[in-house]
């Protein structure tokens, strides 16, 4: 059965607009007095409810009677929600002066979180994630990037794709699961980096594969973790077994981006030192440039250069890197606003951000835009101008979500 839903006040599709490069707000279709036809959890047609009325007479009619702005549900690709226990400790320390390498030998940093979550079991994980799930979705988040990286050995690896899984069977959002076991080398790993990720590529992807708890990798590409040239052999094997790659990238040093743009990576991620260099590699190739104010503001650190990625041409989507340690607020919207404010990007361009160019970084084909055939996830905020989302920092939430037509 088909579902009208209107008069909106406004409408948003971000469609119909350049996956690369810059985007002026004047670029933007916005539908005043839209309307939105659903069935069975896709969009139909989006259009003037006029109009939609008379073409779709025998449709059920969800009659909006405030004004509310339609967005199409944000999609955050890259997130850690898969964790117990806080850092609260680490960020006291760190935001009285201690430094990363400080906080690690106290006992702190990812090595605290893979303790915490190894004594977890798998429902306590479950539960976790989705709860988070759940709060993003009711901030108008429906499709949710989550990674392990918490476990770091065969058990515990598993334990949390096992949570993942379950998690995606209760919460309305869609999670997509990335295996990162290339998170950094466990401490009680008796070998080399490169021996741990031959391990990975050996004993534990295969399981994954097995078990179809993930079809994408990460690794952690930094002077704390692993090398360029370990990582580009990683990313090599793992494209041969069949793995879909991302790329935690220049987030205290610059190499990790060349890497990612050179294995044909889905995304690089955060960015933050990133040099001319890079940004011309990104803007160059297809690897979508996600930035992760949430890791800044919690680091603090400077932001990604946004603006400069996007004024070379690349694609740049904007994610929450919700975790317990740099980025424990997992609030994407207020991420997102203020980085646009520090960055100047317009909200043409942080829209996209969340939208139509986070799906790529997920291989979505189906998702982040208004338009017939796509997914039926949409959000409404309590306003009649869009500006006002961006305009209030992200304090203005949806009041209606929408996951496949479902109101939620």
């Amino acid at each position: 059965m088909q579902t009208l839903i209107g008069p909106f006040a406004q409408i948003l599709p971000m469609s119909g607009l350049s996956l690369k490069g810059t985007l002026q707000d004047e670029q933007l279709t916005v539908i005043e007095k839209g309307g939105i036809v659903i069935e069975n959890g896709e969009i139909v047609a989006v259009a003037d409810y006029a109009s939609l009325l008379q073409q779709y007479p025998d449709a059920d009619t969800d009659f909006i009677d405030t004004p509310l702005v339609l967005l199409p549900g944000f999609i955050d690709c890259h997130t850690h929600i898969c964790y117990d226990g806080t850092r609260n400790r680490d960020y006291a320390m760190r935001i009285a002066g201690k430094s990363y390498l400080e906080i690690a030998r106290a006992g702190g940093g990812i090595w605290d979180s893979v303790t915490k979550t190894r004594i977890a079991d798998a429902v306590t994980l479950t539960e976790n994630t989705v709860a988070r799930a759940n709060r993003h979705l009711k901030e108008g988040v429906t499709t949710i990037e989550v990674k392990s990286g918490y476990g770091l050995n065969l058990e515990d690896e598993l334990k949390m794709l096992r949570a993942i899984q379950q998690a995606g069977m209760h919460t309305a959002a869609t999670l997509v699961s990335t295996c990162l076991a290339a998170h950094m080398k466990p401490r009680d790993y008796n070998g080399t980096a490169a021996d741990y990720l031959q391990w990975v590529v050996t004993a534990l992807l295969p399981v994954v594969q097995q078990e179809q708890l993930s079809n994408r990798v990460d690794i952690f590409i930094e002077e704390t973790a692993f090398g360029p040239e370990e990582a580009a052999h990683f990313l090599q094997q793992a494209r041969q077994l069949g793995f879909a790659a991302t790329v935690h990238a220049d987030q205290f040093s610059a190499g990790g981006a060349a890497v990612a743009v050179a294995a044909g990576a889905l995304s690089a991620d955060h960015l933050e030192a990133s040099s001319d260099k890079e940004i011309m590699l990104l803007a160059n190739g297809s690897t979508v440039a996600v930035v992760l104010p949430g890791a800044s503001l919690g680091l603090g650190m400077p932001y990604a250069p946004a603006r400069k990625l996007l004024n070379a041409g690349a694609c740049v989507a904007i994610a929450s890197d919700w975790n317990p340690g740099s980025a424990p607020m997992g609030d994407l919207l207020v991420q997102a606003a203020v980085m646009s404010a520090a960055e100047k990007l317009s909200a043409a361009e942080t829209l996209a951000a969340l939208t139509f160019r986070a799906a790529p970084a997920l291989q979505l084909k189906d998702a982040g835009q208004l338009a017939a055939g796509f997914a039926a996830d949409l959000q409404a905020y309590p306003t009649g101008d869009y500006r006002d989302i961006l305009y209030y920092q992200g304090k203005m939430k949806p009041v209606m979500v929408w996951k496949k037509g479902v109101l939620v």
